[in-house]
């Protein structure tokens, strides 16, 4: 089956930048991990509380969110962590803290879920550089810990995302990771692939304004405080693809060829990218029954929008686990009756998981984050959920060093006048 996505036969989500399902939040720049992909500089550097929440403000006065991604650095380690769970919550959203999870206590975790925790997404892989017992492990030997994350999460009634960085090298563990998610369907409710991106030295040169920025010198400098970029070189880690959404499918549809994504968002350059890939599928722990059409997310889309007046991003989990509704659906809509029909021969086998097992819905996502085009426009992810505040207006966070550092994401263009396109001055953690 080919792997090449239409983008027509797809749902666009209607995010944009004031009315979004997601707002990010960056409280702290201090990380306890070394991960290969990180776009950030790791300090012990924490925004004060009133810094917090000013940025709160900002999001509250120029943006709608159902949820809000407390992130960093690793939130864990920020000393207010739990009163902007609170302050969050009280200010209407769902809080979702993106951690690596290696700061976790059961006394902390006990402490956010009763200041209004709604969920986790905990980013784990292979190039993390995790110490102890997880130092060398490959993607599948850390399912463990993902087990172990998993386990923790549904103890306590929060929601449970993995993010997983995607490298040239790590590709071929796509389809065993989707199938573990799968068998975990009733704890894991998303399963999240980012791709891998580093800076084209070779190809671009960049410029802060007029100025012409010397990467391969910054490069050298990077571990520096006084560096003026942490991004990757194309030169240094010997890549010599980069992945697109594409790719990743053609990847799941060897394991699975009925994998099916049904919404996305698109480059703000090029309108035939895909830069969010968002896949819904209905089943139970280690049996899918199929995936929804894009007039399914549609119509959850514009219903909560609706009925709440937010577009959603993040679903309570107790209605992941009530998925036999969705089932209803099937009067209305192909993808619905295909799943429908699947369950019922499984519950015609096992009658009894009818009356007593939950039906699970799932979402497998693909990020591809920003590429460069040949002309060295750069395409980023248009109405992107991870904006977060720089001195009180919205900007994508997968660029804040470059706004840290110049005061201005930076311009490249192509050396010698041409320019493949294929990479990106940020790459993703």
């Amino acid at each position: 089956m080919s792997a090449t996505i239409n983008t027509r036969e797809l749902y666009r989500l209607p995010w944009n930048l004031a009315d979004n399902g997601i707002s990010w939040l960056e409280p702290t720049a201090q990380c306890n991990l070394v991960c290969d992909g990180c776009y950030r500089r790791n300090r012990v550097e924490h925004k004060t509380w009133e810094q917090t929440l000013h940025e709160l403000d900002v999001f509250d006065r120029t943006r709608k969110s159902d949820a809000l991604s407390i992130a960093g650095g690793d939130p864990l380690l920020y000393p207010d962590l739990v009163r902007t769970i609170a302050e969050a919550a009280r200010r209407g959203y769902k809080p979702v803290v993106n951690t690596n999870g290696h700061a976790m206590t059961r006394e902390l975790l006990r402490e956010m879920k009763q200041a209004g925790l709604a969920g986790f997404t905990f980013h784990v892989d292979s190039k993390q550089g995790r110490p102890g017992k997880w130092r060398g492990k490959d993607e599948m030997e850390l399912c463990e810990l993902r087990e172990e994350l998993a386990e923790l999460a549904f103890e306590f009634k929060v929601g449970c995302s993995f993010n997983n960085t995607v490298y040239p090298d790590t590709l071929p563990f796509v389809s065993r990771l989707t199938r573990w998610a799968e068998q975990h369907m009733d704890k894991v409710h998303v399963m999240v692939f980012i791709l891998y991106r580093d800076m084209l030295a070779n190809e671009f040169r960049y410029f802060a304004g007029a100025n012409e920025v010397d990467i391969y010198a910054d490069a050298e400098r990077k571990q520096a405080d006084d560096a003026k970029t942490v991004y990757n070189l194309d030169t240094e880690r010997g890549y010599q693809a980069h992945l697109t959404a594409d790719d990743v499918v053609a990847e799941l549809r060897k394991d699975d060829p009925g994998f099916r994504p049904s919404a996305y968002l698109n480059g703000t350059q090029d309108p035939t990218s895909i830069k969010w890939l968002l896949t819904g599928r209905i089943g139970r722990p280690g049996k899918t029954y199929g995936y929804v059409g894009p007039k399914v997310m549609e119509l959850i889309q514009t219903t909560n929008h609706l009925l709440k007046d937010r577009y959603l991003a993040y679903t309570p989990i107790e209605q992941l686990a009530s998925a036999k509704p969705m089932l209803l659906l099937a009067l209305l809509d192909a993808s619905m009756r295909g799943i429908a029909r699947n369950a019922l021969r499984d519950w015609a086998r096992a009658p009894l998981r009818a009356v007593t097992k939950p039906l699970h819905f799932q979402n497998v996502i693909i990020i591809q984050p920003i590429d460069f085009l040949p002309d060295g426009r750069t395409n980023m992810c248009d109405g992107c959920p991870d904006m977060t505040v720089w001195k009180d207006e919205l900007v994508w966070s997968c660029r804040m060093d470059e706004q840290e550092r110049w005061g201005r994401n930076l311009v490249a263009f192509p050396k010698d006048g041409a320019g493949s396109g294929r990479g990106s001055p940020s790459s993703t953690g």
